[in-house]
């Protein structure tokens, strides 16, 4: 089988395509390499995928293609590839929705499917080798999804969620079937959350873009469960079930958290403003020795956290840095591109030099992986900025370290961190890791003085909001496998 490509993504589900695309939009910080929409009618399923952001198509146009009257519901995808590849052609077979059956129209930047079988988009990472012999020889992509959605074709929903190990919250389309349905993985790794806009339900991956956009947010999907839309925007839970299919443990992915997730958005019951603020204090808390005049952050995922970091510590907060484009470096699919990404967007606020010149400068960062913004950070305070030291605090602990059990940590559930990746928290020897670093060497690498926040600290956050540490997934810090 070809490579498995994998994804930390944006899925909605809505009723009306203007409700679907706004949706999206909303999401567009899980993802901005490629977007599409399944239009799901009573005897028809038609597809529409383009490379770039949701707004890249105009909306206008879509509602030409995909008239109203035709569909009864509308599920969506924006796209944050962590493997694959770069070519459009490649870009728009990799992107979702994927579908079985459908006459395919390719137009250079967009593709169309029409009169689909069956169409699924996804969000999450799953194990696929014991599905391997079932779906193989149906395959035209690495993805995943692909190989999910042909397997659901052979063994239905039921299965499916019975028997695939793996990260997903999914969306299934198929012309046998009157309801469309919505499912969250038993362990809960990847979020989603259940709404009403007007008189229906609606389904996506953050609260953020149901609330954003009119409608009411009402819970969490339950880990285990399936739910049934049926054309008429009513939805039912888990009818097939007496009771969620549940792991033995939760594993909910802490990187939400720290990072994915937008600030305004609840997740699995908290409210991500709050733990980010939170984090800030307990930074503040395990770092009171460190000797500076001036807070600051990285733009934008650590902004409430400085804020809190500031008022426990007592040290001025400042705005040294500003972006260009929001977009977030991490989601480049190539180490060129998050460069690329940094350098071309990452500048100081010309007003805040003459403040933090000759000054000691503690600069908040959600996650230190690569080095690479840790090193733009650096060469901006030092060299443009004349600070007298710069100082880097991660609230997240060190990624991709060797844990205990002496394997190479990373990332095997969606998030651009795999195993092999050049992490700054561990040393490479001969092509592979050998050895975690010190702080010292991780500071060396950075270029400046680096902390981080402790795993108890981290726990203690999460315990604090009511979320056992035991039920989210360090895996890439060093804690258990999640499945």
């Amino acid at each position: 089988m070809s490579e498995i490509i994998n994804h930390k993504c944006g899925i909605v589900l809505a009723y009306t395509l203007h409700d679907a695309y706004n949706m999206m939009a909303e999401l567009q910080h899980r993802g901005r390499e490629a977007a599409g929409i399944a239009a799901i009618g009573p005897d028809r399923i038609d597809v529409l995928k383009w490379i770039g952001r949701v707004r890249d198509f105009d909306r206008g146009d879509l509602h030409r293609i995909f008239p109203g009257k035709n569909y009864h519901a509308f599920m969506g995808h924006v796209r944050y590839a962590t493997k694959g590849r770069k070519t459009p052609e490649e870009i728009l077979i990799d992107a979702h929705p994927h579908v079985i059956g459908g006459t395919v129209i390719n137009n250079g930047n967009h593709q169309l499917i029409l009169n689909c079988d069956a169409a699924m988009v996804h969000n999450g990472q799953v194990d696929i080798s014991s599905l391997e012999q079932i779906v193989q020889e149906k395959l035209r992509t690495g993805c995943d999804t692909e190989a999910l959605l042909q397997y659901y074709s052979e063994v239905g929903e039921r299965e499916l969620l019975r028997t695939v190990p793996g990260s997903y919250t999914l969306i299934i389309a198929d012309q046998k079937k009157r309801d469309v349905m919505v499912i969250r993985d038993p362990s809960g790794n990847r979020p989603g959350f259940l709404g009403r806009k007007g008189e229906k339900h609606c389904a996506a991956s953050e609260s953020i873009a149901i609330f954003k956009n009119g409608g009411t947010s009402l819970s969490d999907l339950t880990p285990g469960a399936v739910y049934y839309f049926d054309p008429h925007g009513f939805v039912e839970e888990k009818t097939i079930f007496s009771r969620p299919i549940l792991r033995e443990r939760q594993a909910h992915c802490m990187f939400e958290f720290l990072y994915l997730a937008h600030p305004d958005s609840v997740i699995d019951g908290v409210s991500v403003h709050s733990f980010r603020t939170l984090l800030g204090e307990e930074l503040a808390t395990e770092c009171a020795n460190l000797n500076a005049d001036v807070v600051t952050y990285v733009p934008r995922s650590p902004e409430l956290a400085a804020a809190s970091f500031a008022r426990t510590s007592g040290i001025p907060a400042v705005d040294v840095f500003y972006k260009t484009d929001g977009q977030r470096s991490f989601m480049g699919s190539t180490q060129d591109e998050r460069q690329k990404a940094i350098d071309s967007n990452l500048y100081l606020i010309p007003s805040a030099i003459e403040r933090i010149r000759g000054k000691n400068v503690v600069v908040l960062e959600d996650s230190i992986v690569r080095g690479t913004v840790a090193r733009r950070v650096r060469d901006l305070l030092i060299k443009e900025g004349g600070v007298a030291e710069a100082t880097l605090c991660s609230y997240t602990p060190p990624i991709g370290i060797i844990g205990s059990d002496d394997i190479a940590r990373g990332c095997e559930y969606g998030v651009d961190m795999p195993s092999t990746d050049r992490f700054i928290a561990r040393i490479e020897e001969e092509g592979k890791a050998s050895r975690n670093a010190t702080f010292d060497e991780i500071s060396k690498k950075a270029g400046m003085p680096v902390r981080y926040l402790s795993t108890k600290g981290l726990a203690h956050v999460f315990e604090k909001l009511g979320l056992p540490f035991n039920g989210m997934c360090s895996y890439c810090i060093g804690g258990k496998k999640p499945f």
